[in-house]
């Protein structure tokens, strides 16, 4: 493949240096970057030949393991039994918190989006109404387009040039950031301000897309922001949640958030913990899970109950979720064991097209990686894409015949009539004049007969393409609604096809299960969940009736859609070279051990350093290492180091910051103890080294390491096999491992890149190859 200068970022565009140097390395500290030993003798390739054999290393790790210093025990000593309980009561409440924001939020978008959407449609719909009559429709056509287009214009401008990284979903940055990985601006206050623009404007502009995914990212910043009782972007600090500074805390309550964002969208509390335990969280415990539960409980709450003020009725909570699929009358969902067959064909149906989908937007985001980088470009592929979903909409109302009466029950938000006789509609409208949301509710439930076959498939190849081609666009949008709408789409064409073929055309292929069942089959083709989306599913539809075949479609379209190609969100996580850890280390990888994975040789510092040295270390840009380990020399023996405990550069830089040396706590006796409070202030943008001023004399001093390092590292001897370092690895969060030998002296470090590089190719284990990007 032809060589690009430059690999996209999530924001498909290299980082500005935001605030405090963001975009530098040694903001968050590299891990260390691994030099196999022919990647050091051929030196680093500047430009990247695009493949997915390489993993990024300007991606960090989180320190989701506590830093146990003399600090962090003398504070945990010092706390009573009523602190700890305190803390306790303070997680409920940033969990409480959380799940309100984000039910609001979502309930701002909904109310934003039905207003702007109807009155788009009501001013395109009167102006066809006009044209239909006198000539002239293509007035009309050209009154959509531009409509759509400057909705989405206005999307795309905001997110193409100011928050890159609030493009598409979220819903893959949001897994790496639970699975550890530290992505770049990904939880901050502009990119949730850009998100819930970009995806009004997306929506409205009648792109085929959805405002469900995104609510998961938005959830996820807003716990960020909570959970720490500050915002680094206003410099405001509340004083509040001091405690929650950490990487452990916050990772937690981001779970939280996710999984308050789903329950939020689908209405689906349940749906949403095990969407946070399925896709993201590494780190799992009871207490955890119940904090989640009423994060997302109360999320739904808060939408319902806004939602019923916006309806007039307040008071009444029984519409959950900002897509409602309607409750499924019980007489028309039965189903029976004849049908199994049927739905586990869909299921497969589902994962081949699921299969399709992902391949071809594999291909298009390679094409946007290499061609269509510029912000200006993108804003101009939006458009396209705008416009082009407005004509090819108006194209095919246009040129369809399939009219339906008008029943008395009607429940088409925006009956088009266009060139049908008076008191019918144009039945093709009802799937492309309207939001998403609505048009999937439609297919649910429109009687029996108000689709024609005809219809159904030239919408489900039309849409399909559309969705496409949309998602990966420079706007902030979801993949979840227009998958569901083309599963519902073909799923009921199959219940029509089925009614003629039975020749009584009995009740028993009741079109809305079908397509219910096609759109399960859809969504789990593309995005390949299964335990989450069948809850989602049944939560959402309001039934437990389908909770089988949907469970067992899911599941065949799953297994039929890994057969060929990943799932959409894994296939970006690996075109952004994430070291993505999986929850098992690759199956054959035993005959690896410590020794072959590690990074060596290793820059250790004493535990008496002097300063000059540390700032040399730090500031050598050509390794950035992140963590060091601390080892002490046997006094009066020539033996080797041996280790006694692991620092971080950011613990170093807030060192140098406070000069904390030696030389001057003998000096100055008033001088103040450095506490954990001074770490948590800095945290999570600790200064760049170039930032810290230290004089020649400074150089001299030394610096005592003890009470700040971690005493207690965690290692593992050189002869462990890969499994077994990856499990410790995953299951307990870690960034570093040391890796020593049998007299305890350091021999090598594992980092997450390390891991990451080994996985299953079509031909047995590969390793990847590590670029700077």
């Amino acid at each position: 493949m032809a060589n690009i200068t430059k690999k996209v970022s999530w924001s498909s565009r290299t980082d500005e240096s935001g605030a405090a140097g963001e975009g530098t390395p040694l903001l968050n500290g590299s891990e260390q970057p691994k030099l196999s030993r022919q990647d050091s003798l051929r030196g680093r390739p500047k430009e990247i030949p695009h493949n997915e054999k390489l993993l990024s290393l300007k991606y960090e790790s989180l320190d989701y393991d506590n830093i146990e210093n003399q600090l962090f025990l003398e504070e945990e000593r010092r706390m009573s039994y009523m602190g700890f309980r305190c803390l306790e009561i303070s997680r409920w409440v940033v969990c409480g918190l959380i799940g309100f924001l984000t039910g609001l939020i979502a309930c701002m978008i909904d109310i934003v989006v039905e207003e702007l959407a109807g009155i788009k449609y009501q001013v395109v719909k009167w102006n066809i109404e006009k044209f239909t009559e006198v000539g002239g429709l293509s007035i009309s056509l050209i009154l959509w387009a531009v409509l759509n287009s400057v909705f989405v214009m206005m999307g795309a401008i905001v997110v193409a040039f100011f928050e890159p990284i609030a493009a598409g979903s979220g819903i893959p940055q949001i897994k790496c950031y639970l699975n550890g990985v530290k992505i770049p601006r990904v939880v901050r206050l502009k990119t949730l301000v850009v998100k819930v623009f970009g995806v009004i404007c997306s929506v409205v502009g009648g792109l085929a897309v959805g405002k469900e995914g995104p609510m998961i990212h938005s959830g996820a910043v807003v716990a960020a922001g909570v959970s720490q009782g500050r915002s680094t972007s206003l410099k405001r600090d509340f004083k509040i949640f001091e405690y929650f500074r950490r990487d452990t805390e916050k990772r937690d309550f981001v779970s939280a958030g996710a999984a308050a964002g789903v329950s939020a969208a689908f209405g689906a509390p349940v749906g949403g913990v095990l969407f946070s335990l399925e896709e993201g969280a590494s780190f799992w415990n009871q207490m955890l899970t119940w904090r989640i539960f009423f994060a997302s409980m109360i999320s739904t709450f808060t939408l319902n109950f806004f939602l019923s003020i916006y309806h007039n009725n307040p008071g009444d909570l029984s519409n959950p979720g900002l897509i409602n699929f309607g409750r499924f009358e019980t007489d028309s969902v039965t189903y029976n064991l004849y049908e199994i067959p049927l739905f586990i064909a869909m299921g497969a149906i589902g994962g081949l097209l699921g299969a399709l989908f992902n391949v071809l937007n594999y291909w298009l985001t390679i094409f946007r990686i290499r061609y269509v980088h510029r912000p200006c470009l993108q804003v101009m592929e939006a458009m396209l894409v705008a416009a082009v979903t407005a004509t090819v909409s108006f194209t095919m109302i246009y040129f369809s015949n399939d009219c339906q009466p008008l029943g008395p029950e009607h429940t088409e938000e925006y009956p088009l009539q266009l060139f049908c006789a008076d008191g019918e509609y144009n039945s093709m409208a009802t799937a492309f004049f309207n939001t998403p949301e609505r048009s999937v509710r439609s297919l649910f439930h429109n009687q029996p007969g108000s689709y024609n076959p005809l219809t159904l498939g030239l919408f489900t190849l039309t849409y399909f393409f559309l969705a496409c081609w949309t998602y990966g666009l420079a706007v902030s949008a979801g993949v979840f609604i227009p998958s569901l709408l083309i599963g519902a789409a073909w799923g009921r064409l199959c219940g029509i096809l089925l009614a003629s073929i039975t020749s009584t055309g009995s009740i028993w292929a009741d079109p809305g299960k079908y397509a219910l069942i096609g759109a399960a089959a859809q969504l789990g083709g593309i995005v390949r969940m299964t335990l989450s989306l069948t809850v989602i599913m049944v939560e959402a539809t309001g039934n437990v009736t389908y909770g089988l075949p949907i469970m067992l479609v899911l599941m065949t379209s799953k297994i039929v859609g890994d057969y060929f190609v990943e799932g959409l969100y894994d296939i970006h996580i690996k075109l952004q070279s994430v070291p993505f850890l999986h929850w098992e280390a690759p199956a054959t990888s035993h005959w690896l051990t410590a020794r072959e994975v590690m990074s060596s040789p290793v820059t250790c510092l004493n535990r008496i350093e002097k300063v000059g040295t540390i700032v040399d270390v730090l500031s050598n840009t050509s390794t950035n290492h992140n963590g060091f380990p601390v080892v002490v020399q046997v006094a009066g023996s020539d033996e080797p180091a041996k280790l006694c405990g692991l620092i971080l550069r950011s613990q170093l830089i807030v060192l140098l910051k406070h000069k904390v040396f030696v030389e001057l706590a003998r000096s100055r006796l008033t001088q103040r103890k450095l506490q954990l409070k001074d770490f948590r202030d800095a945290y999570p943008r600790f200064p760049p080294i170039q930032s810290i001023h230290v004089s020649q004399d400074e150089r001299e001093c030394m610096m005592d390491l003890t009470e700040f390092m971690n005493a207690t590292p965690y290692t593992v001897p050189m002869e462990t096999s890969l499994p077994r370092v990856f499990k410790l690895f995953r299951a307990l969060g870690l960034r570093h491992l040391v890796v020593v030998d049998d007299e305890n002296r350091v021999v090598g470090l594992v980092t997450r890149k390390d891991l990451a590089r080994y996985h299953l190719g079509k031909h047995g284990l590969e390793e990847l190859q590590l670029a700077q990007t």
